[in-house]
């Protein structure tokens, strides 16, 4: 439903009305600037994101530890996202750049592991009668797991400079949507 202006100029039927450009504009504006910035001073620029990251971590522990009083529902499990939230939150803003260099390479180790698991499952399967692509994928699966696990700190670095790459395409195609928005 589209919104029209009656005569007396107020608007009828509360309908959905397209977001406005200028948000859209700078959030792309925004993501090339972080994109190129990732680039051309990729530590430095990913410490910053970390320790952005560290604060929201502590920030959640404390808010799950008050809720911890609040609410007495799933108490253990609250009890265990405030301290490890605090704790994280802690150690990254402690040490920012370590946890810069850590939590990528962690993450890749993460998807290292996750690629060597789908792979055997798509290998078995492939031979199992489900056709050799699915073979063919399950190897380059288990491959690719095993490159990232054999080598997470450059799995890392190729982490942020995709990151660069899909924030600088991403924040391009925001700035071009931007300008068919209404004003």
């Amino acid at each position: 439903m589209v919104n029209t202006l009656s005569d007396a100029g107020s608007v009828k039927s509360g309908a959905v009305m397209a977001p406005s450009r200028w948000p859209v504009l700078l959030l792309g504006i925004l993501a090339v600037i972080f994109g190129v910035l990732f680039f051309i001073y990729p530590i430095p620029t990913l410490t910053l994101l970390v320790t952005f990251l560290g604060f929201y971590w502590l920030f959640n522990g404390i808010v799950a530890l008050i809720d911890l009083f609040r609410d007495e529902t799933g108490r253990g499990w609250k009890l265990l996202v405030a301290i490890l939230g605090i704790l994280a939150g802690v150690l990254v803003l402690a040490y920012p750049l370590y946890s810069a260099v850590l939590i990528p390479t962690v993450f890749a180790i993460i998807i290292g592991v996750e690629g060597l698991i789908i792979g055997a499952v798509y290998t078995v399967q492939g031979f199992s009668g489900a056709g050799w692509g699915t073979g063919i994928l399950g190897i380059l699966s288990i491959v690719f797991g095993l490159v990232l696990i054999a080598n997470p700190l450059v799995a890392a670095v190729g982490l942020v400079l995709l990151l660069a790459g899909l924030a600088i395409i991403g924040g391009i195609a925001a700035i071009i949507f931007a300008f068919w928005l209404p004003g």
